[in-house]
C-alpha cells in the first residue's frame, strides 16, 4: 500500500509518500511552493496542478492529510483550509481514500506523545524510515509524519472513497533509491 501524506499550505505544501510493508519505506517526498508574489486563486492553482501530477506519477491508494484545527491567523487558516479541499478533491477524483488526522494524532503517532515539538518529529521521521539524514524542510518531514500515521492508525481508521492502485517515482533528491524532492 502507498500512503501520500499531505501537510497543507498555500506558500509549502509538504508531500510524502510512504510504502507499506514490514518496515515502512520512502518513496517520494517533498514540497510544492508557490509565489507569494501572485494571487490567492493562481497560487491554488498550482497547488491543484501539482497536486494531481503527485497522486498521477505516484498513484496512492490513500491521501492522509494533516488536519488544521487552530491558526491564529484566520487569513492562513482559511487558505489552509482551501488547499486540503483542494487535495480531498483530487485524491477522491482518482480514486484514492482520503483520511485526515489532527497534529497530536500525528505527533502521538510518530514521536509517542501529541506534545511532540518539529525536532522531534523529524528525529523520529528519519529513523523509523531509516534515512540517512532529517528530511528538509520541515514541511516534507510532517507531511511524511501524516503518512506514517495513516499507516500506524489504518487498520482501526475509517476512509472515504478509494480504489487499489499501484505506485511511482517522481523527480528529486534519493531515499532508498526512489525519488525525493522539491516540486516547481
Amino acid at each position: 500500500m502507498f500512503v501520500l501524506g499531505i501537510d497543507p499550505g498555500l506558500s509549502r505544501c509538504g508531500y510524502g509518500c510512504v510504502e507499506h510493508g514490514r518496515k515502512p519505506r520512502a518513496v517520494a517526498a517533498g514540497v510544492i511552493r508557490t509565489d507569494s508574489t501572485l494571487d490567492r486563486p493562481t497560487r491554488l492553482l498550482e497547488v491543484q496542478r501539482e497536486i494531481k501530477a503527485l497522486i498521477s506519477e505516484l498513484r496512492p491508494e490513500v491521501v492522509a492529510i494533516e488536519r488544521v484545527l487552530f491558526q491564529q491567523n484566520a487569513l492562513t487558516a482559511m487558505s489552509v483550509g482551501m488547499v486540503s479541499g483542494i487535495i480531498m478533491v483530487e485524491a477522491v477524483s482518482a480514486g484514492c481514500s482520503v483520511v485526515e488526522y489532527s497534529p497530536n494524532e500525528v505527533k502521538q503517532a510518530v514521536a509517542g506523545w501529541g506534545g511532540a515539538d518539529k525536532e522531534e518529529v523529524g528525529q523520529m521521521v528519519q529513523t523509523l524510515l531509516g534515512l540517512p539524514q532529517r528530511l528538509k524542510p520541515a514541511d516534507v518531514a510532517d507531511a511524511v509524519a501524516v503518512a506514517l500515521c495513516h499507516l500506524a492508525h489504518a487498520p482501526s481508521r475509517r476512509s472515504v472513497g478509494g480504489r487499489s492502485v499501484g505506485g511511482r517515482s517522481v523527480e528529486g533528491r534519493s531515499v532508498e533509491g526512489r525519488s525525493v524532492g522539491a516540486r516547481r
